[in-house]
């Protein structure tokens, strides 16, 4: 549904089309940021609109999702030369290399051990990698699963989607495996977050929203536009999510019990893909074609 009354949306340029912003976080220091993945920066964007970006090399890394670790840094995925990034609050970038060739790094979060975990699309693979850039990896129960979008659950494990999988997977720091099939075929779950209790995901070929609780109970609740693709999910203190529906240019919200409101985005085709909570209590959203939005709270 469309509420009569939206709320107040800003934008700001980050970098460009040719740019394209992508992956979002908010940062110890009070700034989001911004994986540019196409011309292979990272980006640092001040809540009131100052805009620096930090040179990758190669500038073709494909930097994509970018999360806060428990060290102060931001560590992000490099898609295109299957690495991981890390970088300072004053825009000091390292590079660690992965054990598997080819491995196509996409999702990444801070987990509940002190490490970052990853996910390896082309390999059926987790990644965990220390702050010292050591790296284990855990082989998935699955083949051509694509792990997508991961994120810490409530219950102290690892969840994550499998995109080609029609599934959520839940890891442990352990390494112990369980997967759960979507009741929707080719529903092609990508983003996931956690609210505290149970992990919201969205189905981008299926245009819907699911929930999944920590003993593998799924609820789907579908879009007013099937048609939405939705891309990205961030839960909210307030208990909702918030989520951005890229084939629409819309950002929208879902309630604990499943009502869904929608807002049209200000600049048409804008594509808006990560979403993150800010440091002032709005949503902000990285937009490909090189901006990002503000939602106000």
């Amino acid at each position: 549904m469309h509420p009569a009354e939206a709320p107040a949306i800003d934008e700001f340029p980050a970098g460009g089309a040719e740019a394209g912003p992508y992956g979002i976080a908010a940062g110890p220091d009070g700034a989001l940021w911004l994986t540019l993945v196409h011309s292979g920066h990272i980006a640092r964007l001040s809540v009131d609109g100052g805009f620096e970006q930090y040179a990758l090399d190669p500038p073709t890394c494909r930097p994509t999702v970018i999360a806060p670790g428990p060290d102060g840094a931001l560590w992000f995925t490099r898609y295109q030369d299957h690495r991981i990034g890390r970088v300072t609050v004053d825009g000091e970038t390292e590079v660690f290399d992965l054990p598997t060739p080819d491995s196509g790094p996409f999702g990444i979060t801070a987990g509940p051990d002190g490490a970052m975990w990853f996910t390896e699309t082309t390999t059926d693979r987790i990644g965990r990698i220390t702050g010292r850039g050591e790296v284990t990896e855990f082989a998935l129960p699955v083949e051509g699963g694509f792990p997508s979008a991961i994120t810490a659950g409530p219950d102290g494990a690892l969840w994550f989607t499998l995109n080609q999988a029609n599934a959520i997977g839940r890891i442990t720091p352990d390494g112990d495996t369980v997967l759960h099939a979507l009741p929707t075929p080719g529903a092609a779950p990508v983003g996931i977050t956690g609210d505290g209790t149970a992990l919201w995901f969205v189905e981008i070929a299926a245009g819907r929203i699911g929930r999944i609780s920590t003993d593998g109970r799924i609820e789907e609740f579908p879009l007013p536009d099937r048609a939405a693709r939705p891309h990205a999910v961030v839960a909210v203190p307030t208990g909702e999510c918030w989520f951005t529906e890229w084939g629409a240019n819309r950002v929208g919200r879902i309630t604990p019990s499943g009502e869904i409101t929608e807002y049209d985005l200000p600049t048409p085709s804008s594509e808006p893909h990560g979403i993150t909570a800010g440091p002032d209590g709005a949503l902000w959203i990285a937009l490909e074609t090189g901006g990002v939005a503000r939602v106000a709270p």
